[in-house]
């Protein structure tokens, strides 16, 4: 393999997809080289192609990058450290993203402007679509309508040298983490993803400087992050719900939410005030409200319980100033709130319990806030949490319950996709006679499995593997129901139906 016919195909590839202009075609060859420890250029004929990924050409590199002892491991993490490197090569200058993209915006909307940037970050490879496309997605129907189901495999293993090597090293504290906007063109190492073709775009929300950006690992259509300029530690409060509806406002085809503000109820960054939003009908979005309510001190807001098994107020008015008072008003009133009947407790002496996971978008010329109430208390019996999936679950998912899957996405581990397999196999095997041992690795799916067993007729290995798939969507259903506050049976109702009274709410 030349690695110059490879270099001039990555060069191919970036003129084609708009990121190199030709004028900038030998300085791009020699950042090339120059990455590659090259010394020269070799004159090389090169057939057209057209690619709609630079994979295949970024593999070849890599593994010649390996052969020739360029890389420090041939593993998944020195090899996105090289490709990333090669790939901001070919990344325009933040400027000149920036310039475009309000440009897209100015000239044919909001919309085409945000199309431009991610359709840019998946051309850059910082959109990895080849590792997305393993990522396994299906729908299943409950009564609140269909719930997503994901099984995330796009994010890479860490393999054991990389784990070692990042142990050696200090952390420098640069940037300070992974939402930082000194991440844009940043080198990375070894326990920091490279950064040289992550780009961001500057807006105002409150008056105050936040960057829109991409999630890597895109978990649903434009998954965008916002995050503030300012490395700060996240807060639900008044601004949070004025910064997002300045959002919806600029870009009223995206939804835009935020974890919540308190462990075990929140999200895997607190250090960094961010939000999560993008171009996707969430199954929470889609649920109609059950009970409506109207304020006297907020006239212009119309609220109501929304259908799902989670506890969540909708908030609607035309009027954004008065919508972001509301639901402030709202939240200051849920932060100290106590029910002992249906074991929400606002404080463990000083310790704070009670926030709230607020999404916005627009319905049309309505503004429209979910709040969505938590709690994360823990007792003994829920060492974990009492609103947080219970222990019985924590075979398909123990981790915390964020924005995404309170909306009703379940982002599930990868190891199910071979657990699964696995348990089927074991199943199979009984079924037929065989003398078999659980491994370990099933053991804990066992009892949920049986439960699934004992529910249908077993035909075949395949058969109850798809089974299990679609049994994973009723887990999911019940973990939502775990992070509830206010269950859906009659005592929860009422409790919900108590809180709603002690805001002022007024029944329709």
């Amino acid at each position: 393999m030349s690695i110059h016919m490879q270099i001039e195909r990555l060069i191919q590839y970036g003129v084609q997809k708009g990121l190199v202009e030709k004028e900038d075609v030998i300085w791009t060859r020699n950042q090339l080289l120059n990455i590659l420890s090259l010394d020269a250029a070799e004159e090389v004929t090169v057939a057209e192609e057209c690619l709609n990924t630079p994979v295949t050409i970024l593999n070849n590199i890599l593994d010649w990058a390996a052969k020739e002892k360029q890389l420090e491991s041939n593993s998944v993490a020195y090899r996105d450290l090289l490709d990333t490197e090669l790939m901001g090569a070919l990344t325009k200058r933040p400027s000149e993203v920036i310039r475009s993209f309000f440009t897209k915006y100015e000239d044919e909307g909001p919309d085409a402007a945000t199309n431009y940037l991610y359709q840019l970050c998946k051309d850059v490879h910082y959109i990895r679509t080849d590792r997305i496309a393993k990522n396994e997605h299906w729908y299943a129907n409950t009564n609140y309508g269909e719930l997503e189901i994901t099984i995330n495999l796009s994010k890479p293993e860490k393999d054991p040298k990389a784990i070692a090597a990042a142990k050696k090293l200090e952390s420098n504290h640069y940037p300070n983490c992974l939402l930082c906007v000194e991440n844009v063109g940043y080198h990375g190492r070894i326990n920091h993803p490279a950064r040289q073709n992550l780009r961001t775009i500057p807006i105002k929300l409150n008056n105050e400087n936040w960057h829109i950006q991409f999630s890597p690992y895109v978990y649903y259509n434009e998954h965008a992050i916002v995050l503030k300029e300012k490395h700060e530690p996240m807060k639900i409060s008044h601004l949070s719900f004025q910064r997002l509806l300045d959002f919806v406002e600029q870009f009223p085809h995206y939804f835009l939410g935020s974890n919540a503000d308190l462990p075990i109820v929140g999200g895997s960054i607190l250090s960094h005030d961010h939000f999560q939003g993008g171009a996707h009908d969430f199954p929470m979005a889609k649920a109609d409200m059950e009970e409506l309510f109207s304020f006297e001190r907020f006239p212009s807001v119309q609220a109501g319980i929304v259908k799902w098994p989670m506890s969540v107020l909708r908030l609607q008015s035309k009027n954004k100033a008065e919508l972001v008072h509301a639901a402030d008003f709202i939240l200051q009133a849920w932060r100290s709130y106590e029910d002992p009947k249906v074991d929400v407790l606002a404080y463990t002496g000083d310790i704070p319990h009670n926030t709230i996971t607020p999404i916005a978008r627009m319905r049309g010329d309505l503004f429209e806030l979910d709040l969505v109430l938590r709690n994360n208390r823990t007792t003994d019996q829920h060492p974990d949490g009492v609103f947080h999936p219970h222990q019985h679950v924590h075979h398909i998912k123990k981790e915390n319950i964020g924005l995404i899957e309170v909306m009703g996405l379940a982002v599930l581990p990868g190891r199910l996709k071979t657990e699964l397999k696995q348990v089927a196999h074991y199943i199979a095997a009984r079924e037929r006679g065989e003398a078999v041992t659980a491994i370990d690795e099933i053991k804990q799916h066992l009892k949920w499995a049986e439960q699934v067993m004992s529910k249908h007729t077993y035909i075949s290995e395949e058969s109850f593997e798809q089974l299990l798939r679609h049994e994973l969507g009723s887990v999911f259903l019940e973990i939502l129901h775990h992070a509830g506050v206010f269950k859906r049976d009659e005592v929860g109702k009422a409790a919900f139906l108590r809180f709603a009274s002690h805001i002022g709410a007024m029944r329709a």
